[in-house]
Order: structure tokens, then sequence, then C-alpha cells
């Protein structure tokens, strides 16, 4: 054979070969979809909803005189793209419950007195405290707050425009004074690795079941679908169990990652959470024809959860839209829940709304999970 006619035939073999991957891919609508449809999600979300440099944060002010220099340093307040005044708290217990709740992050006291110290040349105190489980987040806010406030008293001529700020900013970072990251970055990740590995779990158990071919001898089996799910999902409940208690035991550790609130509640919330992520992988399990697209449905899942959670950029940074996205996913709630819990000694009554929501989803989950599987054996 002449060279020619072998690189001919080298050629058109590869062509073939070509072709018919071209074909394959194109049935395979899945693999398709996510080789589309992960670049595209990871432009929006990286684009447009995550911010570095988090503005308009949720803010409760206690005023406890209503005269002109309080309601100027609430105006200005509102004004600045900082913070936005969400809440006005009428006590202190009040205050108190907003920022331990998550409700706010940021809450600022102007104390009695404040105007009549100002005019006398004193310096009187503003008293802020901020939810610094978040570091990031409250840095930036808290670094702007004293400029904010002089140029407000400037402009409406309570100080002179020269010199020092005439009052002092008391600043409290509440439940993690030092801004260490490991306090926020562990319980993230006890959520992060939690829901990674309990979507990969059972997004596989089906789509397993087909490619062996068990399917058909649980077709065979008087059993119920909720029965076979129930079965397929324990085992893997007591794993995550496993897995939380090791990171919390290995954060506390080795990066003193402190447990404030009650255990109780903490394995509470964390079945509860296992559960939700648990029923998610058993839908996709049984979407999946194969199990290669079951993992692509899983990281489909598990890319908005880790940014758009409040894990890798701050949660109130996000726009509204994609404040919305996240609450819809397990894991934006359940951050809010385990960082009440380890550093806020939060309780039931502060994450209650957070609690009946993973359960909203933690069922709707379940529920899909059923009526897929029954479709399926169907």
């Amino acid at each position: 054979m002449t060279r020619a006619g072998a690189l001919f035939g080298f050629v058109r073999r590869i062509s073939a070969m070509a072709r018919k991957e071209f074909i394959q891919l194109r049935r395979d609508r899945v693999t398709f979809a996510t080789m589309i449809m992960i670049p595209l999600l990871q432009l929006v979300l990286f684009g447009y909803a995550i911010n570095t440099t988090p503005r308009h944060l949720p803010t409760a002010v206690l005023v406890h005189e209503n005269n002109a220099v309080s309601r100027a340093i609430v105006a200005a307040l509102k004004n600045t793209d900082f913070f936005t005044i969400t809440r006005e708290a009428t006590s202190e217990a009040d205050a108190e419950y907003m920022i331990r709740s998550g409700d706010v992050l940021f809450l600022i006291e102007i104390p009695a007195g404040f105007e009549r110290a100002l005019r006398r040349g004193e310096t009187p105190q503003l008293l802020v405290a901020a939810d610094a489980t978040d570091p990031v987040a409250a840095g930036n806010a808290l670094g702007a707050l004293s400029g904010v406030v002089t140029s407000a008293l400037t402009r409406e001529r309570f100080v002179d425009a020269a010199g020092s700020a005439p009052f002092e900013i008391v600043q409290h970072r509440r439940y993690n004074p030092a801004g260490t990251s490991q306090l926020n970055i562990v319980p993230g990740l006890l959520g992060t690795i939690l829901t990674m590995t309990m979507l990969i779990f059972t997004a596989l158990s089906v789509t397993r079941e087909t490619e062996r071919g068990t399917m058909e001898s649980l077709l065979a089996m008087p059993i119920h679908p909720v029965e076979i799910m129930l079965g397929k999902i324990i085992p893997y409940v007591l794993v995550g169990v496993m897995q939380g208690v090791l990171i919390l035991g290995a954060g506390m550790i080795l990066f003193d990652v402190p447990l404030e609130g009650s255990v109780v509640l903490l394995s509470v919330v964390t079945l509860l959470f296992i559960t939700a992520n648990l029923a998610v992988g058993y839908t996709f399990s049984t979407l999946a024809q194969n199990q290669l697209q079951a993992v692509q449905m899983t990281f489909m899942f598990f890319l908005p959860n880790i940014l758009l959670s409040g894990f890798m950029f701050p949660f109130a940074g996000m726009p509204v839209w994609a404040q919305w996205i996240s609450e819809c996913l397990p894991l934006t709630h359940y951050l809010r829940m385990v960082r009440g819990i380890l550093l806020k000694a939060a309780t039931f009554a502060d994450l209650q709304m957070d609690i009946f929501i993973l359960a909203g989803l933690m069922l709707l989950a379940m529920a899909v999970a059923v009526t897929r599987f029954r479709q399926t054996l169907d």
C-alpha cells in the first residue's frame, strides 16, 4: 500500500470514529446539556451574583432619643451603599434577638444623651455590634461607618468639617472578635462536604442497580417504592452522621471551633440536612440513565449550592434574584443554622424559620424522589 493510501485510510478511520462519537453525544442529551450549561452557569454566577465587597447589608438601629442628630445619622445610613436599614429595634432584648437569629448583620445603637454630648464638645460613643461570623462581610462596612456618620453630621452642621471625628465608634465584633477565618470556614465545610458526598452516594444507587441488572430483582419483590427508598437511604444517613461527627470533632481539635449551642439541636438540623440531600440525590438517580449522568447531575446541583449558599462569598452581598435562588437550596439554611448553633448559641426560636424551610425542602425532595422512582418501576 502506498503512503498516500495509508494516509487516506488513517484519515477515513478517524473521521468515522469522530462521526460515531458526535452521534453518540447527540443521543446522550444529559451529557451534552451539562457541557453547555455548566460554563454558562459559572459565567452567570461569578459574573453577576458573586460580590467580594458586599453592600446593602441588613442593619438594625436602636435609637434611644428621637432628635435631629439621630434622624440625620439614620438618614445617612439609609442613603449609603453599605447599609440597608431593615429593622428598628425597640429594646436591647429585641436587638439581641435580631442579630443572634441572623435577621441583621449590624446593630447600630445611638445612646441617650448623644446629641447633648456632641453639642457640648464631648466625645460621645456610637455603639455598633457586628455579626462577625463572616469577617469579609463585616470588615468593609465597619471601615466605612465613621466616614458616613461624620459626613452626615457635617452636612447638617452639627459638627465642623475640620478635624477628627467628634465622636467615638465602639465596635463589638460578635461571635468572632478576632476575625478568625476558620470559625467561618469550618462550619461551612461541614455542610459542603455533606452535600457533595450525600448527593453522589445516592445519585448512584438506582443507576447502579440498573447497570448491574439487579433492578429486576427489586421489581419482583413485594415491596413499596417508599420502603425501597428508605432502605437505600438509611445506611447513608448513618454514614453522613459519622462524617459530621468526624468533621466537627476535627474542627474543634485542630481549629478551636467552639460549640456554644445545643448538641441536640445541632444533631436534629444535621439529620434534616443529610436526609434532604439524600432525597435530592435519589431523585437524580431515577432521572439518570447511567452512573455518569447521575454524577453530572449532582455537580449541576452542587455548583450553585457552593457558590450561592454563603460558604464562599457573603450571602448579603448577592443581588436579590440570587438570594431568592439560594433560599431554595438546603445548604443555605444549614449554614445559617450550624454557624448560629456553633458560634452564637442560637436556639430553636432563633432558627425556627430556617428549620421549617429545610424540613419543607426535605419533604418536597422525598416526595419527588418517590414519585420518580414509582415511574421508573412502571
